[in-house]
């Protein structure tokens, strides 16, 4: 029997994943939304036109292969970057090889670009007057939001495709195709397929790569059945057992990154959960953060902010519950510190709501920041010196607690000639007795102005 080539030993040795790359793109799994005939890049592949663009999306669904589909269908010499690994040298190069292919066949030269975001900002602008000439057509990737990450003047020049996770039924599909490439008979119980699923978290590269290492381990599995007396055709029949899925796999982290996408959006779910009074979903993205290795101290600093934006006067305890549960967690620690955490969310959830505090602040800043530097009224001004007194510095000032009610009815406290009202209390919680004492001061202020 002959040997194999060395391509061919290259090919049967590499990484599953590798081997199932997508060939035409009628093999390509998910991103309907955007593959389907009458969808953006559906019909560039079928009309064989390409433009510049950036595919963002999570890791392994699909970004490089489609840039690779996508230059193949329009037939030009395709150039791939990494980012993380390249440089100004390396565009350079780029530049002159693909300004060789024009010179010879007049062609465009696709140049894909891996982890685009982490290219800096002359990196990125040195792409740009080759995508204006139309020497490049220039395809980025990027797991980062192209808003933040990619320049301004390079966004301009390219449309933006968002490419989504791969869905269970996508990913079941990818689990058929490898179990065909590798001729395994392996079948699962349908919690241990699930669980397959589940450790790929939307990744198809994921998936492959740990149904490849399931595939590595059946030997081994058979092996130790064999040790406890199975037999050899009940142990080839077997299926596989969540038991035996756990013990092959690693635990998978479910997507999240500390400083990117996933970090800004997950925390704007918390937020928005505890804001929307929702202790189910405030809870489930305080555990999906946790899960994913947030640092518990900046979640209770978020929690605190929220205690003083969303709910302020209308529940006072809630700042102390998160002041209380973060001292907690810097005693305990984690995992138990953690526990005092997620006390104090669901406290945030249930508690009553108001922004009443939030507003008022953000107001008096708007109000100082365009009506500049106002100065304090005399009869507010301290007097610790002779020539203070001399020039009426504290004259007039009523002393609160002399008077009715602790309250000088009618003495203003804002610059003179200012009118203005930053807090309004909400008919919420305690802010609903904050409201009826603030209405009654006022109606004193209006008896004291019609007295004089």
């Amino acid at each position: 029997m002959p040997k194999p080539s060395a391509a061919e030993h290259a090919t049967q040795n590499a990484p599953l994943a590798e081997r199932l790359r997508p060939t035409h793109l009628s093999q390509v799994v998910g991103q309907a939304h955007l593959l389907a005939a009458d969808k953006p890049l559906g019909m560039a592949y079928a009309a064989q036109r390409l433009h510049s663009m950036i595919l963002w999306g999570p890791p392994g669904v699909g970004k490089t292969t489609l840039a690779r589909l996508l230059a193949g269908a329009v037939n030009c010499p395709f150039i791939a970057l990494s980012a993380v690994l390249a440089g100004v040298k390396d565009i350079r190069d780029a530049v002159d090889q693909a300004q060789g292919v024009r010179a010879l066949s007049g062609k465009a030269t696709v140049v894909f670009v891996d982890e685009v975001h982490r290219f800096n900002k002359s990196q990125q602008d040195a792409f740009l007057p080759h995508v204006e000439s139309g020497l490049f057509v220039f395809i980025g990737a990027t797991t980062e939001n192209p808003s933040f990450e990619v320049n301004a003047a390079l966004l301009s020049r390219a449309s933006v495709y968002v490419l989504q996770p791969l869905s269970d039924d996508d990913l079941s599909v990818l689990v058929q195709r490898g179990l065909a490439q590798c001729d395994s008979a392996i079948t699962f119980e349908a919690d241990a397929h699930a669980m397959l699923l589940r450790s790929a978290d939307g990744d198809g590269r994921r998936l492959l790569n740990n149904l490849e290492a399931v595939i590595a381990s059946r030997p081994l599995v058979a092996n130790q059945a064999a040790i406890q007396g199975a037999e050899s055709v009940a142990i080839q029949n077997a299926v596989l057992t969540t038991a035996q899925l756990g013990s092959v796999l690693s635990q998978a982290l479910r997507r999240f990154d500390k400083g990117g996408e996933a970090f800004y959006d997950q925390i704007s779910a918390l937020h928005k959960s505890v804001r929307g009074s929702d202790p189910d979903g405030a809870m489930y993205w305080f555990a999906r953060m946790i899960d994913g290795g947030v640092e518990a101290r900046y979640l209770a600093r978020r929690m605190i902010r929220m205690a003083s934006e969303d709910i302020g006067l209308a529940d006072p305890r809630a700042l102390q519950l998160c002041l209380n549960a973060a001292d907690a967690y810097e005693r305990l620690g984690s995992p138990e510190g953690e526990l005092a955490l997620a006390q104090a969310v669901v406290y945030l959830a249930v508690a009553a709501k108001s922004n009443a505090v939030y507003t008022a602040y953000k107001a008096a800043l708007k109000t100082v920041k365009t009506q500049g530097s106002a100065p304090v009224p005399i009869h507010l001004r301290n007097a610790p010196t002779q020539l203070m007194k001399q020039l009426g510095y504290g004259e007039h000032y009523r002393y609160s607690h002399d008077e009715p009610h602790a309250y000088s009815a009618g003495q203003s406290y804002l610059p003179d000639g200012m009118q203005a009202r930053f807090y309004v209390p909400s008919d919420r919680g305690l802010e609903l007795k904050i409201k009826d004492k603030l209405a009654f001061l006022r109606g004193l202020d209006a008896a004291h102005k019609n007295q004089t």
